[in-house]
């Protein structure tokens, strides 16, 4: 069994997560998924430590697979876990575009590959983005991600009332 390391800032962890943490186990046995910040992206809803906590109760089901927060570089965290590669869902081929460059960069920097799994086409449409979004209105998001995620969002923002 190898070690791959699945990095995202999981703000918050999905169902399209999932789907690629559950593929990734299964083809490579041991997973850490990377809880990182990412200063590209706006100011997470959730706590860095919220989210660990989160994405390890989702993920408890699925064998050789742990949860931890990493600062600074994915491949610096690949390197402490002793990784074979990093691990990369993608849902378009948009996803794709931007994951090379990162691939690309991470091989050239720091000699660490990365594995594209492709997400369930069920999950093409979910983005943590969306969620954010739809949850900040008082959405329903319960169809997009575990229900751990949905009761830490209800907390941060409540229901519309119907």
């Amino acid at each position: 069994m190898s070690t791959v390391l699945y990095p995202g800032s999981f703000d918050p962890f999905h169902l399209g997560h999932l789907d690629v943490v559950e593929q990734a186990a299964e083809l490579f046995g041991n997973v850490v998924v990377a809880v990182m910040h990412n200063p590209d992206k706006p100011s997470g809803i959730l706590p860095t430590e919220q989210r660990v906590a989160i994405a390890a109760a989702a993920c408890a089901h699925v064998p050789g697979v742990s949860v931890k927060a990493f600062p600074g570089l994915a491949v610096d965290a690949a390197t402490a876990v002793g990784a074979l590669c990093i691990v990369k869902g993608l849902r378009t081929s948009g996803d794709f575009e931007v994951e090379q460059q990162m691939a690309h960069t991470n091989l050239a920097v720091a000699g660490v590959r990365t594995v594209y799994v492709p997400c369930d086409p069920k999950f093409g449409h979910v983005s943590s983005r969306f969620i954010r979004d739809i949850a900040h209105h008082g959405g329903d998001v319960s169809s997009m991600v575990p229900s751990v995620v949905a009761d830490a969002l209800a907390t941060v923002f409540p229901p519309r009332s119907k």
